[in-house]
């Protein structure tokens, strides 16, 4: 009997569409290898719907809440499902990034400086000293993300609109220049590194998931010991956090400093976008790993109590 396996996708968070994306593509590639596949865009019914489908894993592949924030994670255990990614309190905690940050820098991982304040503050003056950037707590695929540069004489007023839906504390914190770099983990090793060059403004949501929105360089032309270290912080990102599975850790690298000086981590995603124009499918095609063996890894690595 081949395995069932229930793709978990959709939900109703900002990133909706792109997880969308990302299960289509994930059940496709499971289903052409063998697998049976039921495909589920998760409601607030999701438990009666698994505890009705009876799947012998959960593949899930939600972005934001509440499929990477711990909630769902914590329903699986309950209903004892085996499931792919990061557990409860790694999935809680990387989600979080203000405490993902402090967790980071206890690690001896460099993260940029900044502060959490409240969305009304933020706006009626500067806090630090532009550029800086301004991003919600817990939110991704850069949603409700600004940079304010020294051009800027007043922060952004988007953020008192009666209408603003990514929390009422942002975390705000200095603006790193020079390249954008991510890195995956797999198990515990540390795939390749890509440099992302947007071509509008800022890697935002639309040049993570718009054709053409950037230009991926694999590997990064980056110096040897700065794409060692990208890939040493990356593994030791995944561990202080306590990840499982798949993650991708999002850096910054000022390259005017010596060395590795200019190295800064953003965030860990503990479920990364499995997109045609996703980052870890082309990390993991680069290692000689089919998009059809990495979906296939996820679903056998899957286990409860992680």
């Amino acid at each position: 009997m081949p395995k069932h396996v229930a793709v978990l996708m959709g939900g109703w968070s900002a990133e909706r569409e792109v997880s969308l994306s990302t299960g289509r593509a994930c059940a496709d590639a499971l289903a052409r290898v063998g697998y049976t596949v039921t495909r589920i865009d998760v409601g607030r019914d999701i438990a009666s719907v698994l505890a009705m489908v009876k799947p012998d894993a959960a593949l899930n592949v939600l972005h934001g809440r509440p499929g990477e924030d711990g909630t769902l994670q914590g329903m699986l255990e309950i209903l004892g499902i085996p499931y792919s990614h990061s557990g409860v309190l790694s999935s809680a905690l990387a989600m979080q990034k203000d405490f993902a940050k402090i967790q980071l820098a206890a690690a001896g991982i460099p993260v940029p400086e900044g502060m959490v304040a409240s969305r009304f503050d933020i706006a009626k003056a500067h806090l630090i000293e532009p550029p800086y950037v301004i991003k919600p707590i817990a939110e991704g695929s850069s949603v409700g993300v600004f940079i304010v540069t020294k051009e800027h004489q007043h922060p952004p007023q988007e953020l008192t609109r009666e209408d603003w839906k990514f929390g009422d504390r942002l975390v705000i914190e200095k603006y790193i220049p020079g390249k954008e770099l991510t890195c995956a983990v797999m198990g515990d090793t540390a795939l390749d590194v890509i440099e992302i060059v947007p071509t509008v403004r800022f890697y935002d949501y639309d040049a993570k998931y718009a054709p053409g929105g950037s230009k991926h360089l694999l590997p990064a032309p980056i110096l040897p010991n700065v794409y060692q270290e990208v890939r040493r912080l990356t593994v030791a990102a995944h561990q202080a956090l306590g990840c499982r599975g798949v993650s991708r850790a999002d850096f910054r690298y000022d390259d005017r400093t010596e060395g590795t000086e200019g190295l800064f981590c953003l965030e860990v995603n503990t479920q990364p976008g499995m997109t045609e124009t996703s980052l870890v499918p082309e990390l993991a095609a680069h290692a000689g790993i089919s998009f059809e063996e990495l979906v296939k890894w996820m679903v056998e690595d899957a286990t409860l109590n992680r």
